[in-house]
Formats: C-alpha cells, sequence, structure tokens
C-alpha cells in the first residue's frame, strides 16, 4: 500500500497520489481533498467519487474501493449502480409523498389558473369530499386504475356531471407529480382508451339539464313584481336580468369597471377569458344611480360583510322569497335568447355576442373581430323597454 495515515494528513499538493489497486486520492487544494477509484469499462476510463478524506479515512477509503471492485469481478459497473441507487432512493422518497400533499402542491402552483373564486372552492371542496376519504393518504407513486375508480364509481351515476370533473382534477395531479418525477408510468386517470373503456359515457347516463327559464311572456308582470321588492338581492337580480349577465360577473362587478353607460368586465373575470363591453339601458343605469352613494365597498352589490360583494346564494334567495323556485337565475339568459329569437330581427351572432358566448367556428371568430356594440345597445334598450312592459 503506498499511503498511509500519516501521509495522508501531510498531502497538500495538488494532484493525484496512488494507494495501490485504483485508489486515489486526489488534491485539488488543502481544504478540498477526496478519494477516488479509477478503473476501465468496455476500453473507457472511469473515476468513482468514493468522499471526502476529512470524512472518510484511509482505511474506509480501501474498503470502498475494495468493494467497487468486487462489483466489477461480478459485471457491474460501480459508476453506473451509483446512479442507479441514488434515483432509486430519490424515487423512494418521492413516492412517501401523499395523493393530498401532492393536490394541494398543485393548487398553489396552479391557483391563479382560476379566476372565479367559486372554481377554486369547487376543486379544494370536491378533492376533500370524494378524494381524500379515499386516497388522501396514499403515495402518490401508489395511485392506480383501481384507487381512481373507488373515487369515481360512487358518484358516476348520480352525480355525473361532478365526477367528470373530479376525473380531470384527479388526471392533473396525477400528470403534475409525472412531470415533477414524484410518480413513473401511464395517467391512470385518463379517459381516451383507459377509464372510457369502464365508466359509461356522461351521455348515456344523463342529458343536459337546461336551468329553468321564465318563458319571456311573462317577463314584464316578473319585472314589475321585482321592482317592488326592496334590498341588494333584488336591484342585483333586475340588473343581471337586463344586461343578461352571468351571477358570477354581476356579483364580482366593481364601481371601476363603470364608464357612463357602459360597463365594462375584464377578461379575467369572463367565462371566455375575453373582455366584455356591456351597454347600459337606462332602467340599468338607473338602478346602479339608486344604490347608496356611501360605498363603503368596491363593489357595486355589497355583500353582508364589509368590503366583500354579493353572494352566490342572494339571488336564488331573492327568487324563493317571490316565491319562484320554479325558475334559476340563470335560465333568465334563456328568457333573453328565446325573445330576441321570437320577438326581435336582430341577427343571431349580434344575439350571441350579447350573451358572450364563445364562437366556436375559428374561421366566424377570425372574421368578427369587432364586438357589435352599436347594435346590442339597440338590443339591450329593446329588452329593457320589453321587461318594463313599454314594448310588446
Amino acid at each position: 500500500m503506498g499511503l498511509t495515515v500519516k501521509g495522508v494528513a501531510k498531502l497538500t499538493a495538488p494532484g493525484r497520489h496512488g494507494d495501490g489497486h485504483g485508489l486515489y486520492l486526489q488534491v485539488l487544494s488543502p481544504t478540498n481533498r477526496s478519494w477516488l477509484f479509477r478503473y476501465q469499462r468496455s476500453g473507457r476510463e472511469r473515476w468513482l467519487g468514493l468522499g471526502p478524506v476529512h470524512t472518510v479515512t484511509l482505511v474506509e477509503a480501501r474498503e470502498r474501493a475494495r468493494q467497487a471492485r468486487l462489483q466489477l469481478l461480478d459485471g457491474v459497473d460501480p459508476l453506473d449502480a451509483k446512479q442507479v441507487d441514488r434515483s432509486n432512493r430519490a424515487l423512494a422518497k418521492a413516492k412517501a409523498l401523499t395523493f393530498e400533499q401532492a393536490a394541494v402542491a398543485y393548487f398553489n402552483q396552479h391557483e391563479k389558473r382560476w379566476t372565479n373564486r367559486k372554481h377554486r372552492d369547487q376543486f379544494l371542496s370536491s378533492m376533500r369530499n370524494y378524494v381524500y376519504p379515499v386516497i388522501g393518504n396514499i403515495a402518490i407513486g401508489d395511485v392506480d386504475t383501481g384507487l381512481v375508480l373507488r373515487c369515481l364509481e360512487p358518484i358516476w351515476a348520480t352525480k355525473t356531471e361532478t365526477a367528470s370533473r373530479v376525473r380531470g382534477r384527479i388526471e392533473n395531479v396525477l400528470g403534475w407529480a409525472t412531470v415533477r418525477g414524484y410518480r413513473t408510468g401511464d395517467n391512470p386517470a385518463r379517459w381516451k382508451g383507459h377509464l372510457g373503456e369502464v365508466l359509461p359515457a356522461r351521455s348515456a347516463i344523463n342529458k343536459t339539464a337546461h336551468h329553468p327559464a321564465l318563458p319571456y311572456a311573462e317577463m314584464p308582470a316578473f319585472m314589475a313584481a321585482l321592482r317592488a321588492r326592496d334590498g341588494v338581492s333584488a336591484r342585483a337580480l333586475e340588473y343581471t336580468i337586463l344586461t343578461a349577465g352571468r351571477t358570477a360577473e354581476v356579483i364580482g362587478a366593481t364601481w371601476d369597471e363603470l364608464q357612463g353607460e357602459v360597463w365594462t368586465v375584464p377578461a379575467h373575470r369572463m367565462k371566455g377569458s375575453k373582455e366584455h363591453r356591456v351597454p347600459l339601458s337606462d332602467r340599468a343605469r338607473a338602478i346602479l344611480d339608486g344604490l347608496p352613494t356611501e360605498r363603503s365597498s368596491r363593489h357595486i352589490f355589497i355583500g353582508a360583510h364589509k368590503g366583500t360583494g354579493l353572494a352566490h346564494t342572494a339571488m336564488p334567495a331573492a327568487l324563493r322569497r317571490m316565491g319562484r323556485s320554479d325558475v334559476t337565475v340563470p335560465g333568465f339568459r334563456s328568457t333573453f335568447r328565446d325573445w330576441a329569437a321570437e320577438c326581435t330581427a336582430t341577427p343571431n351572432h349580434v344575439v350571441e355576442m350579447a350573451l358572450a358566448h364563445v364562437i366556436g367556428n375559428k374561421v366566424e371568430a377570425a372574421y368578427r373581430r369587432g364586438d357589435l356594440f352599436d347594435k346590442r345597445r339597440q338590443l339591450m334598450a329593446e329588452w329593457s323597454q320589453f321587461c318594463m312592459g313599454v314594448l310588446s
């Protein structure tokens, strides 16, 4: 053996000092010294690090070099074996991450994708209600098809739409975990060519349920009764009907979105993620002017708690107080659509733009770049007059 304990302590000059049988002391500086094992594999020189001198003694370095020679004797490349072992240990550590931990990490990194607070809350609540009780504590790397089905099958037939969204959320979390290196293999929550072969399609279970809508002929009488009621919820509902808006757009509306007779809903609050200008009729503007002038909140329709907007449940509650549980808030958009089709000569694409519907046809969308604001202004004025009983 070429090296001694005392000799190792004194070797501080840069270079490699052999101990025999492939073991070397590598000195880069007096404070940077380590052990190396040199060997050849398939005619190629390779160097295996055995650890720093301040941690690994000469005796221990010789033993590590001996173990490497035994691996070579068995036909195993020590460097490759070390890399495989490191990968296996990293994977084992990663697989200790539970599904719930992965879901929380995924949500935190993608939270800005949900511009609607309701949708963000739905992600978390659906996980708590349908997923965590089954696989929340399971290692993310161990989630397989059987476990995914245990989450979905109990609600697939009775809560099909919810179950479908839960499946997509599970798929997203597992996909995130795969990219992050926490699991390997195919995604067991994917639909096409996988779960679609086991679970019946949504269309085969139930047909699309449309929101109950008020016949447009009954609108003048309904609106008269609504105008007679006091409260922010009643005014918000009336404003929603007159603008053909969605609930989230109205309850999230802020005063800085108003400019004269125009209400501009920013893209991040729109379902289609595109800014939407809404022409306000005289009555819609009057509703806003009649709201409290001492604004303690930036929201137009203030909620029960200081600084908050109206709750999602406020307008449905106003309908119930009127004894109209037979209709829904989204259903008034259908009422507007039916009225425009049957009582006006307004082209369909103008009505669709008034409803802020996304254009499915890419060719049509490319040519229709304007927002047809002037035509929509006339349409919404006529709708307001009809609702007030001025037009029949």
